[in-house]
């Protein structure tokens, strides 16, 4: 397939070039995957440092879900793990048997939710 690039640059190599419009297309790539999945709708801070930790926090959970991903058998979309994550954050949930074996998983904690007793509650 062939396709069109336009540059200023006659001095480097075609295929240098090629490789740097390739390289640019990754990070276009994750930034539209990150504005997805982490919105960034403002900042909790107003210097450029806490602006600054927020966009590598964000980063970093971007490449752990990544490296998550690439670890299970089952195949998810990145932004149906992300919400699966961001749900189950707040548990203590074996991610890898969850999201390999959502099903077996979610009828064992219903297993035991049936077999456990009931929690007292305060004016019983």
């Amino acid at each position: 397939k062939l396709i069109p690039l336009l540059t200023n640059d006659m001095d480097s190599d075609p295929s240098e070039i090629i490789d740097i419009y390739r390289k640019r297309w990754e990070i276009e790539l994750l930034f539209k995957q990150m504005k997805q999945n982490f919105p960034l709708k403002y900042f909790y801070g107003e210097s450029a440092n806490a602006i600054k930790i927020q966009i590598w926090v964000t980063l970093i959970a971007n490449f752990l879900l990544m490296l998550m991903r690439k670890g299970l058998r089952r195949s998810w979309s990145f932004s149906g793990l992300a919400t699966m994550v961001r749900i189950t954050l707040m548990y203590y949930v074996d991610f890898y048997s969850l999201f390999n074996y959502p099903e077996k998983d979610w009828e064992a904690y219903l297993k035991e939710k049936a077999e456990s007793p009931p929690e007292p509650s305060l004016f019983d």
